[in-house]
């Protein structure tokens, strides 16, 4: 596939256009290539692989949430950080974000894993990677996504002014630690998952507080119920 028929989202293809002639960009193409063809199983689906940009367009965004690796087991990864497809349980972060959300907002604790209805608000939910080999958790680490994935959050922090980042956890901090403080709101907490929840997870008040910030910049509340 050439580099100029990368299928992305319109606004995003063109937002990060000069990173598809970059020659990490290249390499990553090839190194999913040789995944293929050594009959590797890849996850998300080759259609899902670029499925937040599909929800949420460049001119759409009001949040990022941060992510690191999508999830490795079958059927569970679908292109949005933290979410899986309906029918599948949430995992054990997202149950505990859900948890946050009730004490925090007093909405319901949903069924479905699916945040997609999050991403069509506004949410861009961001892997640092965006495909993983299955059954085997940071095996597409240091492959290049997460040089295209800093370009997109590089690309929000230049561009937008007003928006929300969500930095759960050391990865996440870390990532987003250049987001330009004075035009954004960054709320960093530790991470949703078991190991880590209840060193500061639970009470951060993160999703009240994003939509304050949301309101007070007139780019409308978030709706956190699923």
């Amino acid at each position: 596939m050439a580099e100029n028929n990368v299928q992305i989202e319109a606004s995003w293809k063109q937002a990060l256009a000069a990173e598809f002639e970059k020659p990490y960009f290249k390499s990553l193409k090839a190194f999913l290539q040789s995944e293929k063809e050594a009959g590797h199983i890849i996850f998300p689906p080759g259609n899902l692989i670029f499925n937040a940009f599909e929800c949420t367009p460049f001119e759409r965004v009001k949040v990022v949430i941060i992510g690191q690796d999508p999830y490795h087991g079958p059927g569970q990864a679908h292109g949005l950080s933290f979410s899986v497809p309906d029918g599948v349980p949430p995992p054990p972060s997202l149950g505990n974000i859900y948890k946050e959300i009730h004490q925090d907002l007093g909405l319901p604790i949903p069924k479905t894993g699916n945040l997609t209805p999050w991403a069509h608000q506004g949410v861009l939910l961001l892997n640092a990677m965006l495909t993983v080999r299955a059954n085997a958790p940071a095996s597409h680490q240091n492959k290049g996504w997460e040089q295209f994935t800093d370009a997109a959050i590089h690309r929000l922090n230049e561009q937008c002014s007003g928006l929300v980042f969500m930095l759960w956890g050391a990865y996440a901090k870390k990532k987003g630690a250049f987001i330009d403080t004075t035009k954004h709101l960054v709320l960093a907490s530790s991470h949703p998952s078991p190991l880590s929840a209840h060193t500061g997870w639970y009470g951060n008040h993160q999703f009240s507080k994003a939509n304050a910030w949301l309101k007070e910049k007139g780019l409308g509340e978030v709706n956190w119920g699923i």
